[in-house]
């Protein structure tokens, strides 16, 4: 081959080395490109990832307000609760009132770290808060205010039976919020409350699945009541009756349950009505409801030989079987709660169905 030929050979060899030279570096600069903005991309979902997550916890700043503004006690005083404005959800708990302790209990709450133990006046299902892990911040009536300040708590629940401390508490903490209910409007108070659990912990879901089961209950009690045209909610307390209507602590029977009152003619009252025996077979109620006070204070009860009396053996109530004995931790010391509502309206169905 001559030469000139070689040299031409050559140079096309050149070229053609020099062409795929340049294919490669522009496929890897195409990737290199098409990396970083799949990067940028992946980023940017990131950014919104977490941006959604802040928008799904900003619930806070939070403004709480209590049930109620105001409570007057046994003695006419009267104590006045304010809004409490929360900056981030609260992570270290005191608990005085048992329904509010039963509520957060039933929703998962976590940071519980103070309970009103003292006294041995918590519900079975709530026993498990007298172990060592909670600490005994006092009775429901006397308050251990060194043993709370010590315990730097985000917020103090309180309801009626630590009104008269509120004030003190609030030197602890600001954060102390009235989450008790109502005499007058009981059932919406509760339900108020369970509100306020769920909206400061963010559970709002699990407090709907709750109350769901509530609907069926109530269905099934109401469907009972129809079946009896007059009712009375008493209370026994050391061999002693009180009566409630239907605008009482206990009115819910009537006005949620659906039972009829045999009378309107009670005085409203936390305790009710003092009501003998005699009034009893006087408005002679088809069903006779009584929750027993004393074995909620003193763990034991002498009410069945004291209600079943030659009076009340004279009654209809008696005669059809029809005395319902409710328990009295739980209807007079636990009540507004997620579970021990519940377990209220469960009672009355197993004891009439």
């Amino acid at each position: 081959m001559k030469k000139w030929q070689i040299a031409i050979l050559l140079l096309v060899f050149a070229l053609v080395l020099a062409a795929c030279g340049a294919n490669e570096e522009s496929e890897e600069a195409s990737a290199a490109e098409d990396q970083t903005e799949q990067n940028e991309a992946t980023e940017g979902e990131g950014s919104e990832s977490e941006e959604a997550a802040e928008t799904e916890t900003s619930a806070y700043p939070m403004t709480i307000s209590p049930t109620v503004t105001e409570v007057e006690g046994r003695d006419g005083t009267s104590f006045n609760f304010a809004e409490v404005e929360f900056e981030e959800q609260p992570e270290n708990i005191i608990v005085f009132d048992f329904g509010f302790l039963d509520t957060l209990d039933a929703l998962g709450v976590e940071g519980i770290t103070g309970v009103a133990s003292g006294g041995n006046l918590l519900p079975a299902h709530l026993k498990d808060y007298e172990s060592d892990e909670y600490t005994n911040v006092g009775s429901l009536k006397e308050p251990l205010l060194e043993d709370i300040a010590a315990l730097e708590p985000d917020v103090i629940f309180i309801s009626g039976r630590q009104s008269a401390f509120y004030d003190q508490l609030k030197e602890i903490t600001p954060n102390v919020v009235y989450i008790g209910t109502t005499q007058d409007d009981y059932w919406n108070s509760f339900l108020e409350s369970v509100d306020i659990a769920a909206k400061m912990f963010g559970k709002e879901a699990e407090a709907e699945e709750y109350l769901a089961e509530f609907d069926s209950a109530l269905e099934e009690v109401k469907s009972l009541a129809e079946g009896h045209e007059t009712s009375l909610v008493t209370m026994y307390n050391e061999g002693s009756l009180s009566g409630f209507a239907s605008n009482s602590r206990f009115g819910y029977l009537y006005d949620v349950y659906g039972f009829q009152p045999v009378t309107d003619d009670i005085e409203a009252s936390s305790h009710g009505s003092n009501f003998g025996f005699e009034a009893i077979l006087e408005f002679d109620p088809e069903v006779l409801f009584v929750i027993d006070r004393t074995a909620a204070i003193n763990g034991e009860s002498n009410i069945d030989a004291d209600m079943e009396n030659e009076i009340i053996q004279k009654t209809t109530a008696y005669k059809n079987d029809q005395i319902v004995y409710l328990d009295g931790g739980l209807w007079y010391l636990s009540g507004g709660g997620l579970q021990s509502e519940l377990d209220k309206i469960e009672e009355v169905i197993e004891a009439l169905k």
